[in-house]
């Protein structure tokens, strides 16, 4: 065999081999994609709109969470915690009649205290918690983000220019809510992704009216 025949064999071999690698790259990226969407779930897209679309920047962010927090393995509570923080939102959601902005305060503060009761980050470092939640709780984390840039918000008034209305403000804690039940389940976590509509009759004087409805699809 002549030597310029096998330097052609060993040229066409090693064109062959990059382009398998290309192929095998190319195809474990578009996998990652696919899983990482389908374990944030909304949460991919908010990162990704957060990222102006530009889903190799999104993919990489969400890719390191998951490098940071995916191996994090909450605790669960007691018994006699879970009820001190199940009386601790009942009462958030009975002061949102009078004072909602209050009570969504009350809400981020016990949000984050779960959270670090469990194992997460402690409130203290919200970016970095928020991080983790959405790792182990993606479908639900985006109502403790609203209620705390609410209670975060310069207080310039609940409607208006500035200002964040009391529907807003309502639909935050439901979401907010959802997570929180989630935190406080019993034995952790619950493998289940549910939906809760609320209703706070705003202007009544008595006790709010929350009615919550929930579905049990699987969670991502």
């Amino acid at each position: 065999m002549s030597t310029g025949l096998i330097i052609a064999l060993i040229v066409i071999v090693a064109a062959v081999v990059v382009i398998a690698v290309v192929l095998s790259l190319r195809n474990r990226g578009a996998d990652g994609g696919r899983g990482l969407r389908r374990r944030f779930g909304p949460e991919y897209e908010r990162t990704l709109a957060r990222h102006d679309g530009d889903t190799k920047a999104a993919e990489h962010e969400l890719a390191e969470r998951v490098k940071r927090h995916g191996s994090l393995e909450p605790r669960a509570l007691e018994p006699a915690e879970r009820e001190r923080y199940e009386v601790r939102w009942t009462a958030v959601q009975e002061r949102f009649v009078d004072s909602p902005r209050e009570a969504l305060t009350e809400a981020d503060r016990l949000l984050g205290e779960v959270a670090g009761a469990r194992g997460f980050p402690d409130s203290g470092r919200y970016d970095e918690q928020l991080d983790a939640l959405s790792v182990h709780h993606a479908h639900h984390v985006h109502g403790y983000r609203r209620v705390h840039r609410v209670a975060h918000a310069p207080a310039t008034g609940e409607t208006g220019p500035g200002g964040t209305g009391t529907e807003e403000m309502r639909t935050a804690l439901v979401e907010a809510r959802a997570l929180f039940e989630e935190l406080v389940a019993p034995g952790g976590h619950r493998n289940s992704d549910h939906r809760t509509e609320a209703a706070a009759h705003h202007g009544s004087r008595t006790s709010p009216s929350w009615s919550f409805n929930k579905r049990h699809p699987k969670e991502s």
